[in-house]
């Protein structure tokens, strides 16, 4: 698909394209530079994206967050 750049750097994207991705006027989306090459994915895939890297380095079974939070009150107590 071809699109040209607009004023201000403005990209127009094809609606065949957003109802694929599931877009909607007002939705963030995040743009990646990838060698050379500009990817533009959702949101919701690029947290699902981090989540699957997270998930390969800490079991399920460990929540990541509540030790964040356990030692965020422990730095706190320590003050």
């Amino acid at each position: 698909m071809k699109t040209t750049i607009g004023e201000g750097g403005r990209l127009v994207i094809p609606s065949a394209y957003r109802k694929a991705l599931g877009l909607k006027p007002g939705d963030e989306v995040v743009l990646v530079l990838e060698e050379g090459e500009i990817r533009l994915i959702s949101t919701r895939q690029a947290i699902s994206r981090a989540q699957s890297l997270v998930r390969r380095y800490a079991p399920q079974s460990r929540s990541l967050s509540k030790e964040l939070i356990r030692e965020r009150r422990e730095e706190v107590s320590r003050g």
